[in-house]
């Protein structure tokens, strides 16, 4: 297998970091490049929308055999310009032109298959391929027990902020991750750190879910 011949494509660095500590802890650092459209066409952007629209590009590249595996996680943000089905239908709409089709069958994630047999195309909608949110908030959902403690009282700092606040609601669960990291052994790192520190319960619904998409696509 030639190197990088699967891509999982981010939105962001901080992105890039989490999934490359997550792809580490499942065996899978040197078999999947994680990166942001940035870092794989300079003039791309690291937003959703950029994600998406550098997406045909990878398609291509897959229907060539260039590209063997491919896998997207994007935050479902919220309504109204954002949401899951807004994002899942524009990951629809992005896929169908190059022969895909969404899964009907139970899978963990979002489950892309060709009419002609190439690999199966994921797409991760965080958090959790249903409500609006992002990274942030799924963080929250696997958090091992041992640290739920200290993330109620990093909420509730952040709730006691006064106003007016200076990020938007919008964006506050990604405060409250920030404050909890704060708080850590090592202050200031991101949620990359939280997956080596062992931050994250494994046995947790949600990390569960996660690591069988990456596996389904990367290793099926």
């Amino acid at each position: 297998m030639a190197p990088h011949s699967n891509i999982l494509v981010v939105e962001g660095p901080s992105d890039e970091a989490f999934f490359k500590s997550l792809c580490h802890t499942l065996g899978l650092e040197t078999t999947v490049k994680v990166a942001p459209p940035r870092t794989l066409q300079p003039r791309a952007y690291n937003t959703k929308q950029g994600v998406f629209n550098y997406l045909p590009t990878l398609l291509k590249q897959l229907d060539d055999g260039s590209l063997v595996r491919l896998g997207v996680v994007v935050d479902a943000d919220s309504p109204p310009d954002g949401g899951f089905d807004r994002t899942q239908a524009l990951a629809t709409r992005t896929l169908t032109p190059f022969g895909y089709t969404l899964k009907t069958t139970q899978t963990a994630g979002l489950v892309y298959e060709h009419h002609d047999g190439l690999a199966d195309v994921g797409v991760w909608v965080m958090p959790d391929n249903h409500a609006p949110g992002m990274l942030e908030d799924w963080a929250q959902q696997a958090l091992h027990p041992q640290e739920h403690a200290l993330f109620a009282h990093a909420r509730s700092a952040v709730l006691a902020l006064p106003e007016p606040r200076k990020f938007k609601p919008l964006q506050r669960s990604k405060a409250e991750v920030a404050t909890w990291l704060a708080w850590q052994a090592q202050p200031g790192h991101g949620l990359d750190r939280a997956v080596e520190e062992g931050l994250f319960d494994t046995d947790n619904y949600s990390y569960q879910q996660l690591v069988a998409w990456l596996a389904q696509i990367f290793r099926s």
